[in-house]
């Protein structure tokens, strides 16, 4: 029988339980898979969305003009992945000839990996949390503010899922949101930083508790914030870098 979802209990303590991936552990070679490489680029859009693209210069001045003329301006991006016992299949190599055999779990106990990068320097900022609400992205925002370079302003790039646009949330002096347009998934490089963890680290893989969904979710994040490098090659966008950074 599945387990259960997260107790009531567990939510009401959520602010004690709340999972930090920070850089405690080394990389063990990362890399994006071959389908994944050229992915990252969506300096073309898809043609809905052009336009955000073309005039995100004047979107970034509506938003932060005084504050970028005053300091060093960071952009960010945010999104949230759902990790649980029903769990995703991705390649693997396996001799020629031969079936290959995968693990799956039936069960649907879940949490959910919130993330947020910074391309340019190469830095993100996540929490694992049992719930994707106003909460818990409080806890986020809250989590990213702790990571913007000091002295700086940074935008934060994210979709418009209701627990982020929502007047309860209470946003850092050092941060501004900038909502994406509805579906628009492609804007977001956030998407293939879940594709690459997935890819390495969450696939292929059985969870038998809660527990061991945050530290897998934990562990893959450490293992990204901890290659400088792929977070800039996943998440750099020339149309929201360049002359604005």
């Amino acid at each position: 029988m599945a387990s259960r979802g997260p107790s009531a209990h567990r939510r009401r303590t959520v602010r004690d339980r709340v999972s930090r991936a920070q850089h405690r552990q080394a990389a063990q070679g990362a890399r994006l898979l071959p389908y994944q490489r050229a992915a990252a680029s969506s300096d073309a859009g898809w043609p809905d969305h052009r336009g955000v693209q073309k005039n995100f210069a004047r979107t970034l001045d509506a938003h932060v003009g005084p504050i970028a003329r005053r300091k060093p301006m960071e952009v960010w991006f945010q999104d949230e992945a759902r990790i649980g016992q029903k769990n995703g299949l991705v390649r693997q190599w396996a001799r020629r000839g031969t079936r290959p055999i995968q693990p799956a779990d039936q069960r649907y106990e879940s949490a959910y990996l919130f993330g947020a990068i910074c391309p340019t320097r190469g830095v993100g900022a996540g929490l694992a949390l049992p719930f994707a609400d106003t909460e818990a992205m409080q806890l986020h925002i809250d989590e990213i503010a702790l990571h913007v370079a000091r002295g700086a302003h940074a935008v934060l790039l994210l979709d418009r899922a209701g627990w982020h646009t929502t007047d309860k949330l209470r946003w850092p002096k050092n941060i501004t949101p900038i909502l994406l347009p509805s579906r628009s998934p492609e804007l977001n490089p956030v998407e293939q930083v879940w594709q690459f963890l997935r890819a390495n680290y969450l696939s292929n893989r059985v969870f038998d508790t809660y527990q061991d969904i945050i530290e897998a979710a934990c562990d893959a994040w450490r293992r990204l914030i901890a290659n400088p490098e792929t977070i800039t090659s996943i998440g750099m966008r020339n149309w929201a870098h360049t002359g604005h950074t």
